[in-house]
Protein backbone atom coordinates (compact mmCIF):
# COMPACT_ATOMS: atom_id res chain seq x y z
CA UNK A 1 0.00 0.00 0.00
CA UNK A 2 1.39 3.38 -0.97
CA UNK A 3 2.32 5.60 1.94
CA UNK A 4 0.87 9.08 1.77
CA UNK A 5 1.46 12.09 3.96
CA UNK A 6 -1.40 14.33 4.85
CA UNK A 7 -1.46 17.69 3.17
CA UNK A 8 0.75 19.89 5.29
CA UNK A 9 -0.13 23.47 6.00
CA UNK A 10 2.96 25.59 5.37
CA UNK A 11 4.62 26.60 8.64
CA UNK A 12 2.64 24.05 10.69
CA UNK A 13 5.47 21.52 10.82
CA UNK A 14 7.50 21.46 14.02
CA UNK A 15 10.07 18.69 14.43
CA UNK A 16 12.56 18.10 17.19
CA UNK A 17 15.93 16.50 17.79
CA UNK A 18 16.14 15.50 21.44
CA UNK A 19 19.56 14.10 22.40
CA UNK A 20 20.62 13.25 25.93
CA UNK A 21 24.01 14.80 26.82
CA UNK A 22 25.34 11.51 28.18
CA UNK A 23 28.01 10.93 25.54
CA UNK A 24 29.54 12.43 22.41
CA UNK A 25 27.13 12.92 19.51
CA UNK A 26 26.92 9.67 17.56
CA UNK A 27 26.55 9.34 13.80
CA UNK A 28 23.22 7.51 14.18
CA UNK A 29 21.81 10.38 16.23
CA UNK A 30 22.89 12.87 13.59
CA UNK A 31 21.00 10.89 10.92
CA UNK A 32 17.87 11.45 13.04
CA UNK A 33 18.66 15.15 13.44
CA UNK A 34 19.21 15.51 9.69
CA UNK A 35 15.90 13.91 8.72
CA UNK A 36 14.01 16.10 11.21
CA UNK A 37 15.82 19.19 9.94
CA UNK A 38 15.17 18.40 6.27
CA UNK A 39 11.48 17.64 6.79
CA UNK A 40 10.96 20.86 8.75
CA UNK A 41 12.83 23.06 6.30
CA UNK A 42 11.17 21.53 3.24
CA UNK A 43 7.79 22.40 4.74
CA UNK A 44 8.85 25.87 5.95
CA UNK A 45 8.47 24.67 9.52
CA UNK A 46 10.61 24.83 12.67
CA UNK A 47 13.42 22.53 13.79
CA UNK A 48 13.72 22.31 17.58
CA UNK A 49 16.78 21.26 19.58
CA UNK A 50 15.82 19.82 22.95
CA UNK A 51 18.57 18.78 25.34
CA UNK A 52 17.13 15.94 27.43
CA UNK A 53 19.26 16.27 30.56
CA UNK A 54 16.93 14.90 33.25
CA UNK A 55 19.45 12.11 33.93
CA UNK A 56 21.58 14.27 36.23
CA UNK A 57 24.14 11.57 36.99
CA UNK A 58 25.06 10.87 33.36
CA UNK A 59 24.42 14.26 31.75
CA UNK A 60 27.49 16.45 31.33
CA UNK A 61 28.05 19.96 30.00
CA UNK A 62 30.91 18.79 27.77
CA UNK A 63 28.53 16.42 25.97
CA UNK A 64 25.92 19.15 25.58
CA UNK A 65 28.55 21.44 24.09
CA UNK A 66 29.65 18.64 21.77
CA UNK A 67 26.08 18.31 20.48
CA UNK A 68 25.84 22.05 19.84
CA UNK A 69 29.28 22.29 18.18
CA UNK A 70 28.65 19.36 15.88
CA UNK A 71 25.19 20.44 14.75
CA UNK A 72 26.55 23.90 13.91
CA UNK A 73 29.55 22.40 12.10
CA UNK A 74 27.22 20.24 10.01
CA UNK A 75 25.00 23.23 9.20
CA UNK A 76 21.96 21.89 11.06
CA UNK A 77 20.96 25.13 12.75
CA UNK A 78 17.93 24.98 15.03
CA UNK A 79 15.12 27.53 15.31
CA UNK A 80 14.47 27.04 19.03
CA UNK A 81 16.45 25.40 21.83
CA UNK A 82 15.31 23.99 25.17
CA UNK A 83 16.84 22.15 28.11
CA UNK A 84 14.69 19.76 30.11
CA UNK A 85 16.61 20.65 33.26
CA UNK A 86 15.05 24.13 33.12
CA UNK A 87 11.46 22.83 32.84
CA UNK A 88 10.92 21.13 36.22
CA UNK A 89 7.83 23.14 37.19
CA UNK A 90 6.09 22.23 33.93
CA UNK A 91 6.59 18.50 34.54
CA UNK A 92 5.55 18.86 38.17
CA UNK A 93 2.21 20.36 37.11
CA UNK A 94 1.34 17.41 34.87
CA UNK A 95 2.57 14.77 37.33
CA UNK A 96 0.26 16.29 39.95
CA UNK A 97 -2.61 16.28 37.45
CA UNK A 98 -2.29 12.53 36.88
CA UNK A 99 -1.97 11.82 40.62
CA UNK A 100 -5.02 13.98 41.42
CA UNK A 101 -7.07 12.25 38.74
CA UNK A 102 -6.03 8.80 40.04
CA UNK A 103 -4.44 8.01 36.69
CA UNK A 104 -1.06 7.62 38.38
CA UNK A 105 0.01 6.28 41.77
CA UNK A 106 2.94 5.94 44.16
CA UNK A 107 4.89 2.68 43.89
CA UNK A 108 7.00 1.71 46.93
CA UNK A 109 8.33 -1.61 45.60
CA UNK A 110 12.03 -2.14 46.22
CA UNK A 111 14.49 -3.17 43.51
CA UNK A 112 14.60 -6.62 45.05
CA UNK A 113 10.81 -6.96 44.91
CA UNK A 114 10.73 -5.84 41.31
CA UNK A 115 13.45 -8.34 40.41
CA UNK A 116 11.49 -11.14 42.09
CA UNK A 117 8.37 -10.19 40.08
CA UNK A 118 10.41 -10.17 36.88
CA UNK A 119 12.03 -13.55 37.52
CA UNK A 120 8.71 -15.18 38.44
CA UNK A 121 7.10 -13.96 35.21
CA UNK A 122 10.04 -15.04 33.09
CA UNK A 123 9.97 -18.49 34.70
CA UNK A 124 6.41 -18.84 33.34
CA UNK A 125 7.52 -17.73 29.89
CA UNK A 126 5.84 -14.34 30.21
CA UNK A 127 7.23 -10.97 29.13
CA UNK A 128 8.26 -9.14 32.33
CA UNK A 129 6.08 -6.20 33.39
CA UNK A 130 5.04 -4.56 36.64
CA UNK A 131 2.19 -6.55 38.25
CA UNK A 132 0.39 -3.55 39.77
CA UNK A 133 1.14 -4.50 43.39
CA UNK A 134 1.00 -0.86 44.65
CA UNK A 135 -1.92 0.15 42.45
CA UNK A 136 -4.52 -0.58 45.12
CA UNK A 137 -2.79 0.93 48.14
CA UNK A 138 -5.16 2.94 50.31
CA UNK A 139 -4.70 6.65 50.89
CA UNK A 140 -3.68 5.90 54.48
CA UNK A 141 -1.07 3.32 53.41
CA UNK A 142 0.39 5.80 50.95
CA UNK A 143 0.54 8.57 53.58
CA UNK A 144 2.21 6.23 56.10
CA UNK A 145 4.81 5.10 53.58
CA UNK A 146 5.59 8.71 52.65
CA UNK A 147 5.89 9.72 56.33
CA UNK A 148 8.30 6.84 56.90
CA UNK A 149 10.45 8.17 54.08
CA UNK A 150 10.15 5.07 51.95
CA UNK A 151 11.64 5.31 48.48
CA UNK A 152 9.10 5.45 45.68
CA UNK A 153 8.49 6.15 42.05
CA UNK A 154 5.31 7.27 40.31
CA UNK A 155 3.57 4.89 37.92
CA UNK A 156 0.90 5.48 35.31
CA UNK A 157 -2.06 3.09 35.21
CA UNK A 158 -2.22 1.15 31.96
CA UNK A 159 -5.52 -0.52 31.16
CA UNK A 160 -5.91 -3.51 28.87
CA UNK A 161 -6.50 -2.37 25.28
CA UNK A 162 -5.09 -2.29 21.77
CA UNK A 163 -3.16 0.79 20.66
CA UNK A 164 -3.13 1.46 16.93
CA UNK A 165 -1.47 4.32 15.13
CA UNK A 166 -0.35 5.15 11.62
CA UNK A 167 3.40 5.38 11.18
CA UNK A 168 4.41 7.48 8.16
CA UNK A 169 7.11 4.93 7.27
CA UNK A 170 5.84 1.63 8.71
CA UNK A 171 2.10 2.26 8.03
CA UNK A 172 -0.34 0.84 10.63
CA UNK A 173 1.26 -0.35 13.87
CA UNK A 174 -0.57 -2.12 16.69
CA UNK A 175 0.46 -2.81 20.29
CA UNK A 176 -1.23 -4.80 23.04
CA UNK A 177 -1.03 -2.89 26.35
CA UNK A 178 -1.24 -6.18 28.25
CA UNK A 179 2.44 -6.57 27.41
CA UNK A 180 3.37 -3.16 28.83
CA UNK A 181 2.23 -3.03 32.47
CA UNK A 182 1.96 0.15 34.51
CA UNK A 183 4.57 2.62 33.30
CA UNK A 184 7.11 4.31 35.57
CA UNK A 185 6.77 8.00 34.71
CA UNK A 186 8.67 9.86 37.46
CA UNK A 187 11.21 9.36 40.24
CA UNK A 188 9.19 11.81 42.32
CA UNK A 189 6.83 14.75 41.83
CA UNK A 190 9.62 16.92 40.37
CA UNK A 191 11.74 14.44 38.45
CA UNK A 192 10.11 12.95 35.34
CA UNK A 193 11.37 9.88 33.55
CA UNK A 194 11.94 9.71 29.81
CA UNK A 195 8.51 8.78 28.41
CA UNK A 196 6.64 11.30 30.55
CA UNK A 197 9.01 14.22 29.91
CA UNK A 198 8.91 13.52 26.16
CA UNK A 199 5.11 13.60 26.05
CA UNK A 200 4.89 16.86 28.03
CA UNK A 201 7.62 18.54 26.01
CA UNK A 202 6.20 17.48 22.64
CA UNK A 203 2.84 18.96 23.64
CA UNK A 204 4.19 22.17 25.17
CA UNK A 205 6.54 22.74 22.23
CA UNK A 206 3.75 21.98 19.73
CA UNK A 207 5.77 19.24 18.03
CA UNK A 208 3.69 18.04 15.10
CA UNK A 209 5.97 15.31 13.74
CA UNK A 210 8.10 12.91 15.79
CA UNK A 211 10.76 11.48 13.48
CA UNK A 212 13.09 9.09 15.30
CA UNK A 213 14.84 5.73 15.12
CA UNK A 214 13.00 2.44 14.91
CA UNK A 215 14.61 1.39 18.20
CA UNK A 216 12.28 3.86 19.95
CA UNK A 217 9.13 2.37 18.45
CA UNK A 218 8.25 0.41 21.67
CA UNK A 219 7.98 3.76 23.51
CA UNK A 220 5.29 5.04 21.16
CA UNK A 221 2.28 3.20 22.66
CA UNK A 222 3.32 4.31 26.15
CA UNK A 223 3.51 7.90 24.98
CA UNK A 224 0.16 7.70 23.19
CA UNK A 225 -1.45 6.41 26.40
CA UNK A 226 0.00 9.34 28.35
CA UNK A 227 -1.12 11.82 25.67
CA UNK A 228 -4.68 10.56 25.90
CA UNK A 229 -4.68 10.63 29.70
CA UNK A 230 -3.45 14.24 29.70
CA UNK A 231 -5.79 15.36 26.93
CA UNK A 232 -2.91 16.14 24.55
CA UNK A 233 -3.01 16.06 20.75
CA UNK A 234 -1.09 13.20 19.18
CA UNK A 235 1.76 14.08 16.81
CA UNK A 236 2.41 12.18 13.59
CA UNK A 237 5.06 9.46 13.99
CA UNK A 238 7.75 8.31 11.59
CA UNK A 239 10.22 5.66 12.76
CA UNK A 240 13.41 5.53 10.72
CA UNK A 241 15.01 2.19 9.77
CA UNK A 242 17.89 0.91 11.86
CA UNK A 243 21.43 1.58 10.66
CA UNK A 244 23.18 -1.75 10.06
CA UNK A 245 26.77 -2.74 9.47
CA UNK A 246 27.83 -4.28 6.12
CA UNK A 247 27.22 -7.71 7.68
CA UNK A 248 23.60 -6.63 8.41
CA UNK A 249 24.15 -6.75 12.17
CA UNK A 250 23.44 -3.78 14.45
CA UNK A 251 25.83 -0.91 13.77
CA UNK A 252 28.80 -0.81 16.16
CA UNK A 253 32.31 0.61 16.40
CA UNK A 254 33.73 -2.40 14.59
CA UNK A 255 31.85 -1.20 11.49
CA UNK A 256 33.45 2.25 11.79
CA UNK A 257 30.58 3.92 13.64
CA UNK A 258 31.75 6.47 16.12
CA UNK A 259 31.14 10.02 17.30
CA UNK A 260 30.83 12.89 14.84
CA UNK A 261 33.76 14.58 16.55
CA UNK A 262 36.02 11.65 15.67
CA UNK A 263 34.89 11.73 12.05
CA UNK A 264 35.65 15.45 11.95
CA UNK A 265 39.08 14.90 13.46
CA UNK A 266 39.86 12.20 10.91
CA UNK A 267 39.21 14.73 8.19
CA UNK A 268 35.71 14.03 6.96
CA UNK A 269 34.01 17.15 5.64
CA UNK A 270 30.60 18.23 6.99
CA UNK A 271 29.06 18.28 3.53
CA UNK A 272 30.26 14.71 2.90
CA UNK A 273 28.82 13.45 6.18
CA UNK A 274 25.48 15.12 5.45
CA UNK A 275 25.39 13.58 1.97
CA UNK A 276 26.32 10.15 3.32
CA UNK A 277 23.83 10.22 6.20
CA UNK A 278 20.97 11.27 3.93
CA UNK A 279 21.32 8.00 2.04
CA UNK A 280 21.08 5.91 5.22
CA UNK A 281 17.42 5.16 4.78
CA UNK A 282 16.43 7.69 2.11
CA UNK A 283 16.83 7.41 -1.63
CA UNK A 284 15.97 9.89 -4.40
CA UNK A 285 14.96 6.92 -6.60
CA UNK A 286 17.31 7.84 -9.41
CA UNK A 287 21.05 7.53 -10.08
CA UNK A 288 22.18 10.68 -8.32
CA UNK A 289 24.62 10.21 -5.44
CA UNK A 290 25.82 13.72 -4.60
CA UNK A 291 23.46 16.05 -2.75
CA UNK A 292 24.23 19.31 -0.99
CA UNK A 293 22.30 20.28 2.11
CA UNK A 294 20.44 22.89 0.02
CA UNK A 295 19.36 20.31 -2.57
CA UNK A 296 18.35 17.85 0.15
CA UNK A 297 16.03 20.48 1.62
CA UNK A 298 14.22 20.59 -1.71
CA UNK A 299 14.12 16.89 -2.50
CA UNK A 300 13.89 15.02 0.81
CA UNK A 301 10.59 13.33 1.61
CA UNK A 302 9.45 10.77 4.16
CA UNK A 303 7.71 8.85 1.36
CA UNK A 304 11.15 7.91 0.04
CA UNK A 305 12.42 6.61 3.38
CA UNK A 306 12.70 2.83 3.32
CA UNK A 307 11.39 0.42 5.96
CA UNK A 308 14.31 -2.00 5.88
CA UNK A 309 17.61 -1.38 7.62
CA UNK A 310 20.09 1.07 6.10
CA UNK A 311 23.59 -0.34 5.57
CA UNK A 312 26.51 1.76 6.83
CA UNK A 313 29.48 1.44 4.48
CA UNK A 314 32.63 3.35 5.42
CA UNK A 315 34.00 2.91 1.88
CA UNK A 316 31.02 4.81 0.53
CA UNK A 317 31.68 7.60 3.03
CA UNK A 318 35.32 7.69 1.86
CA UNK A 319 34.16 7.92 -1.76
CA UNK A 320 31.77 10.80 -1.04
CA UNK A 321 34.36 12.60 1.09
CA UNK A 322 36.92 12.21 -1.69
CA UNK A 323 34.47 13.78 -4.12
CA UNK A 324 34.01 16.85 -1.94
CA UNK A 325 37.76 17.14 -1.33
CA UNK A 326 38.42 17.08 -5.08
CA UNK A 327 35.95 19.91 -5.58
CA UNK A 328 37.25 22.12 -2.78
CA UNK A 329 39.01 25.35 -3.81
CA UNK A 330 42.73 24.71 -3.32
CA UNK A 331 43.24 27.55 -0.85
CA UNK A 332 40.38 26.33 1.35
CA UNK A 333 41.55 22.71 1.14
CA UNK A 334 45.07 23.72 2.11
CA UNK A 335 43.78 25.60 5.13
CA UNK A 336 41.84 22.49 6.14
CA UNK A 337 44.96 20.30 5.75
CA UNK A 338 47.36 22.57 7.65
CA UNK A 339 46.15 21.54 11.15
CA UNK A 340 47.04 17.93 10.38
CA UNK A 341 50.55 18.89 9.26
CA UNK A 342 50.96 20.88 12.48
CA UNK A 343 49.53 18.09 14.60
CA UNK A 344 51.93 15.59 13.00
CA UNK A 345 54.87 17.81 13.98
CA UNK A 346 55.88 18.52 10.38
CA UNK A 347 55.45 22.31 10.45
CA UNK A 348 55.01 25.11 12.97
CA UNK A 349 52.97 28.25 12.22
CA UNK A 350 54.74 31.58 12.10
CA UNK A 351 51.93 33.14 14.12
CA UNK A 352 51.35 32.11 17.70
CA UNK A 353 47.84 30.83 18.25
CA UNK A 354 46.13 29.14 21.15
CA UNK A 355 45.31 26.00 19.20
CA UNK A 356 45.01 24.55 15.74
CA UNK A 357 41.97 22.28 15.96
CA UNK A 358 41.71 19.86 13.01
CA UNK A 359 37.97 20.40 12.83
CA UNK A 360 35.18 22.90 13.37
CA UNK A 361 37.02 25.87 11.84
CA UNK A 362 37.92 29.06 13.65
CA UNK A 363 41.60 28.57 12.93
CA UNK A 364 43.95 31.49 12.22
CA UNK A 365 45.98 30.76 9.08
CA UNK A 366 49.56 31.95 9.16
CA UNK A 367 51.11 33.33 5.95
CA UNK A 368 54.36 31.49 6.71
CA UNK A 369 55.42 28.30 8.49
CA UNK A 370 58.63 26.64 9.62
CA UNK A 371 59.51 23.09 8.61
CA UNK A 372 60.38 21.52 11.96
CA UNK A 373 63.08 19.15 10.73
CA UNK A 374 64.97 21.47 8.40
CA UNK A 375 64.11 24.80 10.09
CA UNK A 376 63.37 26.19 6.63
CA UNK A 377 60.60 28.66 6.07
CA UNK A 378 57.73 27.40 3.94
CA UNK A 379 55.07 29.70 2.52
CA UNK A 380 51.32 29.15 2.30
CA UNK A 381 51.73 29.11 -1.50
CA UNK A 382 54.23 26.23 -1.26
CA UNK A 383 51.88 24.31 1.00
CA UNK A 384 49.15 24.81 -1.58
CA UNK A 385 51.38 23.18 -4.20
CA UNK A 386 51.95 20.18 -1.94
CA UNK A 387 48.24 19.78 -1.22
CA UNK A 388 47.40 20.20 -4.92
CA UNK A 389 49.52 17.17 -5.80
CA UNK A 390 47.41 14.98 -3.52
CA UNK A 391 43.99 16.61 -3.92
CA UNK A 392 42.87 13.89 -6.33
CA UNK A 393 44.07 11.11 -4.03
CA UNK A 394 42.82 12.22 -0.62
CA UNK A 395 39.85 10.36 0.83
CA UNK A 396 40.07 12.25 4.13
CA UNK A 397 42.11 15.24 5.25
CA UNK A 398 44.18 13.35 7.82
CA UNK A 399 45.79 11.30 5.01
CA UNK A 400 47.82 14.33 3.94
CA UNK A 401 50.43 13.67 6.62
CA UNK A 402 51.27 10.13 5.46
CA UNK A 403 51.09 11.01 1.79
CA UNK A 404 53.14 14.22 1.86
CA UNK A 405 55.43 13.94 4.91
CA UNK A 406 58.52 13.49 2.70
CA UNK A 407 58.27 17.13 1.57
CA UNK A 408 59.12 18.20 5.14
CA UNK A 409 62.10 15.91 5.77
CA UNK A 410 65.80 16.47 5.42
CA UNK A 411 66.63 12.83 4.75
CA UNK A 412 64.42 9.97 3.69
CA UNK A 413 64.65 6.53 5.28
CA UNK A 414 63.77 3.53 3.11
CA UNK A 415 65.19 0.15 2.10
CA UNK A 416 67.39 0.21 -0.99
CA UNK A 417 65.40 -2.62 -2.62
CA UNK A 418 62.49 -0.19 -2.90
CA UNK A 419 64.49 1.67 -5.57
CA UNK A 420 64.43 -1.38 -7.85
CA UNK A 421 61.97 -1.57 -10.70
CA UNK A 422 61.04 -5.22 -11.20
CA UNK A 423 64.29 -7.26 -11.31
CA UNK A 424 66.74 -4.39 -11.72
CA UNK A 425 70.26 -5.06 -10.51
CA UNK A 426 71.93 -2.63 -8.14
CA UNK A 427 74.19 -1.32 -10.90
CA UNK A 428 71.16 -0.66 -13.09
CA UNK A 429 69.50 1.32 -10.30
CA UNK A 430 72.60 3.48 -9.83
CA UNK A 431 72.86 3.96 -13.59
CA UNK A 432 69.18 5.01 -13.71
CA UNK A 433 69.69 7.52 -10.89
CA UNK A 434 72.77 8.95 -12.62
CA UNK A 435 70.75 9.30 -15.80
CA UNK A 436 68.02 11.24 -13.94
CA UNK A 437 70.65 13.49 -12.35
CA UNK A 438 72.18 14.20 -15.74
CA UNK A 439 68.81 15.01 -17.36
CA UNK A 440 67.43 17.12 -14.52
CA UNK A 441 70.59 19.11 -13.86
CA UNK A 442 70.38 20.52 -17.40
CA UNK A 443 66.84 21.89 -17.04
CA UNK A 444 66.89 25.63 -16.54
CA UNK A 445 63.18 26.46 -16.62
CA UNK A 446 62.15 24.19 -13.73
CA UNK A 447 58.49 23.22 -14.04
CA UNK A 448 56.46 20.02 -14.29
CA UNK A 449 55.99 20.16 -18.05
CA UNK A 450 59.70 20.57 -18.79
CA UNK A 451 60.68 17.94 -16.25
CA UNK A 452 58.20 15.44 -17.71
CA UNK A 453 59.15 16.20 -21.31
CA UNK A 454 62.91 15.75 -20.73
CA UNK A 455 62.57 12.60 -18.66
CA UNK A 456 60.14 10.88 -21.04
CA UNK A 457 62.35 11.75 -24.01
CA UNK A 458 65.16 9.70 -22.44
CA UNK A 459 63.06 7.04 -20.70
CA UNK A 460 62.98 4.45 -23.45
CA UNK A 461 60.39 1.73 -23.90
CA UNK A 462 60.35 0.58 -20.24
CA UNK A 463 59.69 3.88 -18.49
CA UNK A 464 59.71 2.18 -15.11
CA UNK A 465 63.49 1.68 -15.39
CA UNK A 466 63.96 5.45 -15.14
CA UNK A 467 60.86 6.74 -13.39
CA UNK A 468 60.47 4.18 -10.56
CA UNK A 469 63.90 4.79 -8.98
CA UNK A 470 63.41 8.53 -9.48
CA UNK A 471 60.01 8.55 -7.78
CA UNK A 472 61.20 6.46 -4.83
CA UNK A 473 64.34 8.60 -4.47
CA UNK A 474 62.19 11.72 -4.22
CA UNK A 475 59.42 10.35 -1.97
CA UNK A 476 60.88 7.35 -0.17
CA UNK A 477 57.53 5.60 -0.76
CA UNK A 478 56.24 2.61 -2.70
CA UNK A 479 53.23 4.63 -3.77
CA UNK A 480 53.19 8.37 -4.35
CA UNK A 481 52.32 11.09 -6.82
CA UNK A 482 54.19 11.07 -10.20
CA UNK A 483 57.84 12.14 -9.96
CA UNK A 484 57.33 15.15 -12.25
CA UNK A 485 54.94 16.82 -9.81
CA UNK A 486 57.08 15.95 -6.82
CA UNK A 487 60.26 17.27 -8.46
CA UNK A 488 58.60 20.56 -9.43
CA UNK A 489 57.40 21.12 -5.86
CA UNK A 490 60.67 20.07 -4.20
CA UNK A 491 62.67 22.38 -6.46
CA UNK A 492 65.77 21.59 -8.49
CA UNK A 493 68.27 21.72 -5.65
CA UNK A 494 66.36 19.35 -3.34
CA UNK A 495 65.51 17.02 -6.20
CA UNK A 496 69.18 16.55 -7.13
CA UNK A 497 70.13 16.26 -3.45
CA UNK A 498 67.64 13.40 -2.93
CA UNK A 499 68.87 11.59 -6.01
CA UNK A 500 72.42 11.71 -4.64
CA UNK A 501 71.13 10.46 -1.29
CA UNK A 502 69.46 7.57 -3.13
CA UNK A 503 72.79 6.63 -4.72
CA UNK A 504 74.37 6.41 -1.28
CA UNK A 505 71.51 4.27 0.02
CA UNK A 506 71.89 1.97 -2.97
CA UNK A 507 75.64 1.62 -2.44
CA UNK A 508 75.35 0.60 1.24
Amino acid sequence: MKRELKLIKQGAVRTRFAPGPTGFLHIGSVRTALFNYLFAKQNKGKFILRIEDTDKERSKKEFEQDIIDNLKWLGLEWDEKYRQGERTKIYEKYIKKLLDEKKAYYCFCTKEELEDIKQEQMSRGEAPKYNGKCRKLSKKEIENNLKQGKNYIIRFKVDSKKIKFNDLIRQEVEFDTNLIGDIAIAKNEKTPLYNFAVVVDDYEMKISYVIRGEDLLPNTPKQILLQKALGFTQPEYAHLPLILGPDKSKLSKRHGATSIREYAEQGYLPEALINFLAFLGWNPRDDREIFSLASLKKEFSLEKVQKSGAVFNIKRLDYINGFYIRHKPLKELTELCIPYLIQAGLITPGLKTEQYPPAYGGMIISPKYTVNETKEEISLEKLEKIVFIYQERLKKLSEITDLADFFFKEKLDYEKDLLKWKDMAEKEVISSIDKSINILSKIENWNKDNIEKELLREAGEDRGQLLWPLRVALSGKKYSAPPFEIAETLGKEKTLKRLNQAKKICQK
